[in-house]
């Protein structure tokens, strides 16, 4: 038994969550990818009549071969739920994302959400944040916002796609991975890199999940 076993246990288990004629944000990655596929099948047993709303294309892509029907998020009012992952949790709750470059309409679902729902394999969780915060910032903004991250404390890396071409997000904008080591107030920072001109996103959430699964790897999860 693996994570990737208690990731699509979690996944099962996560549709309780799902009601009829809910509208439901759709995040990215591994866990999220079972949940679309977990989704999918329940809308046909069930007959259910759902709406998504993905935060990325290849979400989308994945939820539009399982037959679910899909919205962008400027045509609803509120979201029911979002599932989505993690790339890191705090011992506060809150979470690191971004890891894929979705930041920006990762949370602009969660500020829309009545319930959010993360899911995520044990190595994620943290007392305090370690890894990089990326951070979504439009090209014209890139050196000042670089000053600005320094002068928080924080070492930047633009990110790069293998070849060594710089990563666009899918709204046209760079990625800035900042290392700040460890993080022991991810609010303040947060609210700090939020202000800086030219910064569409912070990789740390403010709003935190109603419910974390936790997957282990004995191929089981637990619900935080």
């Amino acid at each position: 038994m693996t994570y990737d076993d208690a990731i699509k246990a979690l996944s099962n288990d996560a549709l309780k969550f799902v009601k009829d004629n809910y509208i439901i944000g759709l995040g990215s990655g591994r866990a999220a990818t079972e949940l679309v596929k977990s989704l999918s099948k329940l809308i046909k047993l069930k007959n259910y009549s759902i709406q998504g709303v993905p935060t990325s294309l290849q979400i989308k892509l994945i939820a539009e071969k399982g037959g679910i029907p899909l919205v962008e998020a400027d045509q609803v009012e509120h979201i029911d739920v979002v599932f989505d992952g993690a790339d890191q949790i705090d011992s506060q709750k809150f979470v690191i994302k971004g890891g894929g470059g979705a930041l920006l309409r990762e949370n602009i679902l969660f500020s829309l959400a009545k319930k959010v729902v993360v899911m995520a394999d044990k190595t994620k969780f943290v007392k305090n944040f370690t890894r990089t915060v990326p951070v979504e910032v439009h090209p014209l903004a890139r050196s000042s916002v670089t000053n600005s991250i320094k002068k928080m404390g924080g070492k930047t890396q633009i990110r790069t796609l293998d070849k060594g071409y710089s990563f666009f997000t899918e709204n046209g904008n760079i990625i800035l991975d900042c290392d700040f080591g460890t993080i022991k107030d991810p609010k303040s920072l947060s609210q700090k890199i939020k202000q800086t001109a030219g910064v569409l996103e912070s990789g740390i959430f403010l709003r935190k999940p109603d419910i974390i699964y936790r997957a282990k790897d004995n191929g089981k999860f637990d619900i935080i």
